[in-house]
């Protein structure tokens, strides 16, 4: 494998700032999943009963049978969870994306209509609850237009936002692919939205989140009671309303289900949360679409060249130059696993370093020699590459008198017979003086010493010029 396909980086460490509307300090949402009536079930066609997020400790499935205590359960969440999360988030005025299964959905007529009427997002979650890990791609394929169908016929409008949440390897890419949704949410990777390129498709993905998640009533290690699922939520909240006060607003997603904290002695702990932030001026709660809808237009998309994805001439041409007249660090470079991380100035940069570390001293000296001097013969029949003639003019080595050229010269011509190779400085980080300063105090040093600092200064050379190409 030479190319990694994971994402290690994403935003790096200058999130963009997200604008919210009405310059809100932090982006609140709320997701209610539906999926009773969706779980697996042999009524539903399953070959087992359900075992996933329920109030049953150990619970696994029933192969060929019905779980009836696992229906029930299940059956809570739509008959009296729901209702009681609905009265609490109409009641503060606070709207939901609801996560629906389309087979629940559709077993669920009256909830539906109630969803509709308080105006809330109705995303799909999926054609039925149920693990798509093993689903060949045909199948997942067919699964996921059949959830856009039914969807469509039971809502009475397509979503325009999914999350199958037991998803494939697979799902993101055949999601994208339909070309149907604003936004994607099976990732939990980020704080905030971001783009991701599936083919010619750009597709907007607004990560999920399982760990402000009331799944963990459910999951071990996870909530005992609704205190240590408040607490955590208001924790969450205030660190990233701080973050937002200092300038870098975040998105803070709680995921709820209607048989979870739907239940007496959990729901008080999240009206106590809403309080909390109702308590705090610049909180935004919108639907996740608000979201997309927002950030399409705040922050669109803008394709450009990336590294790991380039062929290697293409790569070799662009970063070939970067060690000075040693295109063959690129030729090797290219060679290495690249992903999404090295799509930056720092992610080149190392894997171009990692080449010239590993070369022999042969090598290096190869690179180290290929460097002009400074202010030298070369500079001055303008004969310098590109790179090196605007170097040493943003030090105003191109403006020398006629004293500071002899010095120059002089300070070259024993350099180099000392040591065997020019004097190299990344002068970006330094002005005319301490260039000298430098030139005069490093003269004296043994070869090993100078060899070892020169390379230094190659990498730091090396490291500006990307920066002036790359992210």
């Amino acid at each position: 494998m030479t190319r990694y396909p994971r994402d290690m980086r994403g935003y790096g460490a200058n999130a963009p700032h997200p604008a919210w509307p009405n310059d809100a300090k932090i982006a609140v949402q709320f997701v209610l999943n539906y999926e009773e009536g969706g779980e697996n079930c042999i009524l539903h066609g399953d070959k087992a009963s359900e075992a996933f997020l329920s109030d049953i400790p150990g619970a696994a499935q029933w192969p060929g049978q019905r779980h009836w205590n696992m229906e029930s359960i299940y059956e809570y969440g739509a008959r009296a969870g729901f209702w009681r999360l609905h009265r609490l988030f109409t009641g503060a005025n606070i709207p939901l994306t609801i996560y629906g299964v389309a087979t629940a959905l559709a077993r669920s007529p009256e909830q539906v209509q109630a969803m509709k009427e308080a105006d809330w997002e109705i995303a799909s979650h999926g054609l039925k609850w149920v693990e798509h890990k093993d689903m060949p791609e045909a199948e997942e394929r067919a699964s996921i237009a059949e959830a856009i169908r039914l969807h469509t016929e039971v809502v009475g409008t397509p979503p325009r936002g999914w999350y199958t949440g037991r998803c494939s390897a697979n799902t993101v890419r055949l999601v994208a692919e339909t070309g149907q949704f604003d936004y994607i949410s099976d990732t939990y990777d980020d704080d905030l939205p971001y783009w991701l390129e599936v083919g010619d498709r750009d597709q907007l993905i607004i990560p999920y989140t399982l760990e402000a998640n009331d799944m963990r009533f459910a999951t071990a290690p996870g909530w005992v009671t609704g205190e240590h699922f408040g607490q955590y939520l208001t924790d969450a909240f205030d660190a990233l309303y701080a973050e937002g006060e200092a300038g870098a607003p975040k998105m803070m997603t709680i995921g709820l289900h209607c048989r979870l904290v739907g239940r007496p002695g959990k729901v008080a702990a999240l009206k106590r949360f809403i309080d909390h932030i109702q308590s705090h001026e610049g909180v935004w709660c919108p639907r996740r679409v608000e979201i997309a809808e927002h950030w399409a237009a705040q922050h669109p998309h803008q394709r450009r060249a990336r590294p790991s994805q380039m062929d290697r001439e293409t790569f070799v041409a662009a970063y070939g130059s970067i060690f000075e007249h040693s295109p063959w660090i690129a030729e090797r470079a290219y060679d290495l696993e690249l992903g999404p991380a090295h799509d930056c100035a720092a992610g080149v940069h190392n894997a171009l370093c990692r080449m010239f570390r590993t070369a022999s001293e042969k090598e290096r000296l190869g690179v180290l020699t290929a460097h002009p001097d400074l202010a030298g013969k070369l500079a001055a029949a303008g004969r310098l590459t590109a790179e090196s003639t605007s170097e040493q003019a943003s030090a105003g080595l191109n403006l020398l008198t006629d004293k500071e050229r002899e010095t120059f010269t002089a300070l070259n011509t024993a350099y180099v017979e000392k040591h065997g190779f020019p004097f190299i400085i990344a002068v970006r980080d330094h002005d005319k003086a301490s260039i000298m300063a430098a030139f005069q105090r490093r003269i004296d040093n043994d070869r090993a010493t100078e060899f070892a600092e020169a390379c230094k200064q190659v990498e730091r050379i090396a490291q500006f010029r990307l920066m002036d190409l790359l992210p």
